[in-house]
C-alpha cells in the first residue's frame, strides 16, 4: 500500500485564521466590534508560556485583540478567581482562556466555573459541556473542533462510519466523540482499561488518538484505509550526534509505521496542533457576535 495522504493541519489552519481575519475586519467595519481574546497565564511554565505567545501573536495578526494576564506561580486562588471576574465585567473581552496546567496548590474546577459561559472559548464551563452533549448551541473545545475541521475536509460526509476515540480526558477524548455522534459516526470510546484495545482500534474507519503516550498505537493497529487523527503532543529525547541529546516532538501513533497503512493521517507537529489555536480564535469571533447580538460574518 502506498504511503497515506498527508492531512496538512498547519496549512489547513493558516486559511482559516485568514478566513477569520476578513471577518473580523467585516465586523468592525459594520459594527465596530473589535473581538478580544484575554489569555490568562499562571506561573512560568515554559510549554505553557510559548503557547500562550503564540495565541496572542495570532490573535493580533488576526485583527482581534489580545489582553494578557501573566500572574505570578504563587497567587492565591481567591486572586485568580478576582482577576477572572474582571475579566467577566470587561466588555471589551468576549473570549476568556485560563492556561492549564495550575500550580498544585489552585482547583482547576472552580476556576472554570468562575469563567462567564459565554465567555469561555475554551468550551469546559460545565454549560458549554452539556450544550454539546444535548446538541445546543455553545462553544465546542477548541481541540476536538479542529479534528473535526479536518475530517471534514478529507472525508466529506461521515455518516454511518465506525469510529474510536481513544483517550476520555474532557479536553478532547469526550467532546471528540460528542462531536463525531453528531456527524452521525457510530462511536467507541476506548482508554487504558479497555480489553484487546489493539483490536477494538483496527475496528476503525476513523481512528483518534488521545493518550498522551508516544507512539503507542503502531501500524498493526490500524485498518487498512482509516483516517487517522493524532492529537498526541510528546516531548521525548532523542540521541544526537558526539553522545548530544535532543528533544523532538512525536505523537501518539507512530507515525512511520502507521503511514504505510492508513488512508490520511495527520503529522506531529503540523497537524491538529495548529487548528487549536485558530479554533480558539474562532470561537472568540463567535463569543464576540453572540454576546452584541449581531450576526456572524461570512467571507
Amino acid at each position: 500500500m502506498s504511503d497515506a495522504v498527508l492531512i496538512d493541519g498547519k496549512a489547513f489552519a493558516a486559511q482559516l485564521r485568514e478566513n477569520i481575519g476578513r471577518r473580523a475586519a467585516i465586523l468592525k467595519k459594520q459594527h465596530g466590534l473589535v473581538p478580544g481574546l484575554a489569555a490568562v497565564l499562571v506561573g512560568e511554565n515554559p510549554a505553557s508560556q510559548i503557547y500562550v505567545r503564540n495565541k496572542e501573536k495570532q490573535t493580533i495578526e488576526a485583527g482581534m485583540a489580545s489582553v494578557g494576564r501573566h500572574l505570578p506561580a504563587d497567587i492565591s486562588e481567591a486572586d485568580l478567581m478576582a482577576v477572572v471576574a474582571e475579566l467577566n465585567a470587561n466588555p471589551t473581552v468576549h473570549g476568556i482562556l485560563v492556561q492549564l496546567p495550575l500550580p498544585d496548590h489552585i482547583a482547576k474546577k472552580p476556576i472554570i466555573e468562575m469563567i462567564n459561559v459565554a465567555k469561555d472559548v475554551d468550551g469546559l464551563h460545565p454549560l458549554n459541556v452539556g450544550a454539546l452533549s444535548s446538541g445546543e448551541e455553545g462553544l465546542v473545545p477548541c481541540t476536538p473542533r479542529g479534528c473535526m475541521m479536518l475530517l471534514d475536509d478529507v472525508l466529506g460526509d461521515l455518516t454511518g462510519m465506525n469510529a474510536v476515540v481513544v483517550g476520555r480526558s474532557n479536553i478532547v477524548g469526550k467532546p471528540m466523540a460528542q462531536l463525531l455522534l453528531a456527524a452521525n459516526c457510530t462511536v467507541t470510546m476506548a482508554h487504558s482499561r479497555t480489553k484487546d484495545l489493539p483490536g477494538l482500534c483496527r475496528t476503525a474507519d476513523i481512528l483518534i488518538a488521545a493518550i498522551g503516550r508516544p507512539k503507542m498505537i503502531n501500524g498493526d493497529w490500524i485498518k487498512p484505509g482509516a483516517t487517522v487523527i493524532d492529537v498526541g503532543i510528546n516531548r521525548v529525547e532523542v540521541q544526537g550526534d558526539e553522545e548530544s541529546s535532543k528533544i523532538r516532538l512525536v505523537g501518539d501513533v507512530d507515525f512511520d509505521e502507521a503511514n504505510k497503512v492508513t488512508g490520511a493521517i495527520t503529522p506531529v507537529p503540523g497537524g491538529v496542533g495548529p487548528m487549536t489555536i485558530a479554533c480558539l480564535l474562532e470561537n472568540t469571533l463567535i463569543a464576540c457576535c453572540r454576546q452584541n447580538g449581531v450576526d456572524i460574518p461570512e467571507a
